[in-house]
């Protein structure tokens, strides 16, 4: 490609598809059993599944900034343009140390263009613009044309979520753990988004068939042209529901194009085992 696309673990994508599409990752630190893992690199995540399951606490960590700035110097001696499109500012600091680093090495190599995104997405979120920025770098797509259309899809990228077992969001301090002892004697599972990069919670649902149907009717309301998409699906270690979920779309509105993966170790430290989340632009862009 004649412009480098960056993406950090964020965004959930396979390692071996980063490696097969030439994409320069910046992983994130998975902290767990008294080590410390790179996020997608050297930790999978159904390890971090099983030990949470198993009662033990995954910690995570910003991509150092040293790594960063390994990469970023990587790129400037290649002397090709750069594009890095980062985890939302709201759920990490890597985007901003990555702005400090962008700094240091113009300094050393001040013609080189590398363009830095605050995403505002997570997840496959994130994955799906990664893989539309690859797609169009790998067609040829002027770099200031890229940047602009992927700052686009940024912005309309929808993201529905849900976690199976409020325990481990109590576990990581985000919510109370009298709400996750509640929550589980009802068999409550909340329905989150993501607004303006940050994780906000949009209602309280009993049981996972009307948690699903609730996603839908979400993404009917959100949604515009869904049949001409490239549909999202991730999932903490729970494949069957994610196949489900795909199942009830291509029924309601006829989807042909999905990408379904599991959720990373990082991301899934906090989420925990059987959260479902679903991606989808809320306006097509043609690109």
């Amino acid at each position: 490609m004649s412009i480098h696309i960056v993406a950090d673990s964020g965004c959930d994508l396979p390692y071996s598809f980063l490696q097969e599409h030439h994409i320069y990752l910046l992983p994130l630190i998975v902290h767990l059993s008294g080590r410390d893992y790179e996020d997608a690199v050297t930790i999978d995540p159904k390890q971090v599944y099983e030990a949470m399951r198993n009662g033990e606490v995954a910690k995570t960590s910003q991509t150092s900034p040293q790594k960063i700035k390994e990469v970023f110097s990587e790129l400037a001696k290649d002397g090709r343009p750069a594009l890095y499109i980062a985890f939302s500012s709201e759920l990490s600091g890597t985007y901003q140390t990555a702005m400090m680093m962008r700094e240091e090495v113009l300094e050393q190599y001040p013609d080189f263009q590398l363009t830095i995104i605050d995403s505002k997405c997570a997840s496959l979120g994130l994955g799906l613009v990664v893989m539309k920025a690859s797609e169009l770098a790998q067609k040829g797509m002027p770099y200031e044309q890229l940047c602009e259309t992927i700052a686009a899809y940024c912005s309309r990228m929808e993201h529905i979520f849900t976690v199976d077992n409020l325990e481990f969001l109590a576990r990581g301090g985000r919510i109370s753990k009298a709400s996750a002892v509640v929550g589980g004697l009802l068999n409550i599972k909340p329905l989150l988004h993501v607004e303006n990069g940050k994780l906000i919670p949009l209602e309280k649902i009993r049981g996972r068939k009307k948690v699903l149907k609730r996603m839908l009717e979400l993404m009917e309301e959100r949604g515009n042209d869904l049949q001409k998409q490239l549909i999202g699906i991730s999932h903490g270690d729970d494949e069957e529901t994610a196949l489900e979920l795909k199942r009830q779309i291509e029924a309601k509105f006829g989807c042909t194009r999905f990408y379904i993966s599991q959720i990373g170790a990082a991301i899934g430290s906090h989420s925990g085992p059987g959260t479902l989340a679903l991606f989808f632009l809320n306006e097509y862009i043609e690109a």
